[in-house]
Order: C-alpha cells, then sequence, then structure tokens
C-alpha cells in the first residue's frame, strides 16, 4: 500500500511501568505501533474488534480559516497523554498507524491521502479513531468512510461543536471551517441525504446567513446552551432519535466545543462553551454504544496554547471512551 504524506509514528510510545502481567499493563506497552504502507494492519481473528489509531498533522486548514495555528502538533500530544491509560482489554486489537502529514499548503492532497487510509483501515475491519490537526480532517474522514459504506445505507454526522463549519470555501479554498459544506456540495452531487446533527453550537460564533445555511440544507442543531441538566430528556432524546434514522454514524468532536478552562488550547476558545460532565458524557457514550459507530475523530487540539496539558488530557479522554466502549458494544 503506496500513500503520498505518510509517515509511521515517530515517536516511541513510553509511560509508567508497574509491572508485564496483563492485569499491570498501560497503553503503551499494548498498543502495536506498525508502518500501514509496508506492513499493513495485523489481521483480525474471528470475534475480534480492532482500532486503528491515526495522526492528522495539518495546521493549513486553520490557517486559511484566520485561526491560530498549532494543530498540527495536535496528534502526538494526544498520544502522550493516552500512553498511561491502563489496559482494560486484551482480546482486541489497538495500533498506531502514523500520520498523514499536510506537507506546506497542500491540503488537498492530504486530504485525499486521509481518506484513502480511512477507506483502507474500514476495509481491514478497523475502526478508524482519527487525532487532529484541524477540523479539515473531518472532510477527508467521512470522504473515507463514504467510499466504504454501500450506497443504499444512510451515513450520519454527529459533530461535537460551536460552530457549523458551513462555510463556502473562497479564494483561499477550502479550510477547517468549510468541510460541512463541501460534504453537503459533495452528497447533493452524489444524490445522497445529507444527515447531519450538531450539537454545542453557540450562537455569538456563528452569523446569520451561517444559521440560514444550516436551514437551508436541512442540518439538526442543539445549541450548547440546552447542555444543562433539566434538558437531559430532550437532549438524549434529539440524538437517539437521529441515531435510529441512519444506518452508520460518523462521529466528531471539536475541541472548541468545551469551555475553555477545560479547553484552552485551541483555535478559538469559548468561554461558555460545554462542561465535560455526566450530561455530556452520557450523550457522547450514547452515539458510541449505538453499534453504528463507521469513524470518530477529535480536531483542533493546539499544544502551543494549552495550559498544564489539560485540553491534550480532555481530548485522550475521548479516546479512551471510544476505546473502552467500541470494544464493550
Amino acid at each position: 500500500m503506496t500513500l503520498v504524506c505518510y509517515q509511521p509514528t515517530a515517536t516511541p510510545w513510553e509511560g509508567r511501568r508497574d509491572g508485564d502481567d496483563v492485569a499491570s499493563l498501560r497503553w503503551h506497552q499494548y498498543i502495536k505501533p506498525v508502518d500501514i504502507s509496508r506492513e499493513g494492519l495485523p489481521i483480525l481473528k474471528a470475534g475480534q474488534k480492532g482500532i486503528a489509531l491515526l495522526g492528522f498533522t495539518s495546521d493549513e486548514g486553520v490557517r486559511r480559516n484566520k485561526g491560530r495555528t498549532g494543530a498540527a502538533a495536535g496528534p502526538a500530544a494526544i498520544r502522550k497523554m493516552c500512553a498511561n491509560f491502563p489496559l482494560h482489554f486484551d482480546e482486541h486489537i489497538l495500533v498506531d498507524a502514523g500520520n498523514i502529514i499536510c506537507e506546506g499548503n497542500q491540503l488537498e492532497m492530504a486530504q485525499e491521502a486521509l481518506s484513502a487510509t480511512v477507506n483502507y483501515i474500514l476495509k481491514e475491519g478497523y475502526l478508524p479513531v482519527l487525532a487532529g490537526g484541524g477540523h479539515e480532517i473531518a472532510y477527508a474522514h467521512e470522504r473515507g468512510i463514504r467510499r466504504f459504506t454501500d450506497t443504499t445505507q444512510q451515513l450520519g454526522i454527529i459533530n461535537f461543536d460551536a460552530h457549523f463549519d458551513l462555510r463556502e470555501p473562497d479564494e483561499n479554498g477550502p479550510s477547517s471551517g468549510t468541510g460541512f459544506f463541501q460534504i453537503a456540495q459533495d452528497r447533493a452531487a452524489e444524490n445522497i441525504p445529507f444527515h447531519y446533527l450538531a450539537l454545542g453550537i453557540q450562537q455569538n460564533s456563528n452569523t446569520r446567513k451561517l444559521f440560514q445555511t444550516a436551514d437551508a440544507l436541512g442540518v439538526e442543531y442543539l445549541q450548547a446552551s440546552l447542555f444543562q441538566e433539566k434538558y437531559r430528556d430532550q437532549l438524549l432524546g434529539a440524538i437517539q432519535a437521529f441515531i435510529k434514522r441512519t444506518d452508520k454514524i460518523y462521529l466528531t468532536a471539536c475541541m472548541d466545543v468545551f469551555a475553555s478552562p477545560y479547553a484552552p488550547g485551541v483555535s478559538a476558545t469559548a468561554y461558555n462553551g460545554l462542561v465535560p460532565d455526566a450530561l455530556f458524557l452520557d450523550c457522547y457514550r450514547t452515539v458510541l454504544r449505538s453499534g453504528k459507530l463507521a469513524g470518530t475523530d477529535i480536531a483542533e487540539v493546539n499544544p502551543t496554547l494549552d495550559q498544564d496539558n489539560r485540553t491534550a488530557k480532555l481530548a485522550a479522554s475521548l479516546v479512551y471512551e471510544i476505546v473502552m466502549n467500541y470494544f464493550a458494544v
């Protein structure tokens, strides 16, 4: 398998060691780094599940979107925070599939490489779990899933984000803010329905035109102000209803959906964003436990702006939720 823009993981997985018996292992002792361009992914046995962690080291979409760059270092930061997680499974396979690199301003080339890699991961029977990088990861990730998915199946998108990311590409081309508009245009051209649920939308972060675009495209959304315990039933009901109408789900989370004390290391902070509490986790786990997950990613961790690794640690905790819940379904 030959991939442009692909690099195996250069940084070794390291961390605390409590022993070498299975009950004492941590992720850094269990995860298997692979060079998928040469050796491919390990073959899964009957009844065995696999997750392939893949990084997307890109800042170009954020730069084009006039945001604060630095998210290209996000995948390495997330891996580092994942390393010491205790191992609570040993019958399934967890691999580090390396990184797709955006060289210079070659965003479109990197997105094509990412899309092809996601398609390959799915063909091998693994769940792609991607770490960004800017939210330009979404367009490529969804396209890779769509290439793999049967056209008769309804592929839904659930996005935890303060922003719709429904801007039209301008003279600078696609960016971190155009991904879901691009997806909608692609699906219209292919006569495929556009199922998109945005959770955590901020009114003060989206223009009236973006709300109008969302309405015109039939986007479903719940604003950040609804993420309160008194609206629990409404939130979970909307998520469950959306999942029920789809066959497969692409789940993405932009870290700027969270309040800045929890996620200071992002391109655009939100003082009144979501709190990563029990309510949020119930919403997130509802998607993970649906049995319909086709791929998931976490975008816009910017270590250069982080404080005490708060954002990277929160992103890593979401990776932990993904792994544990996917293996448990």
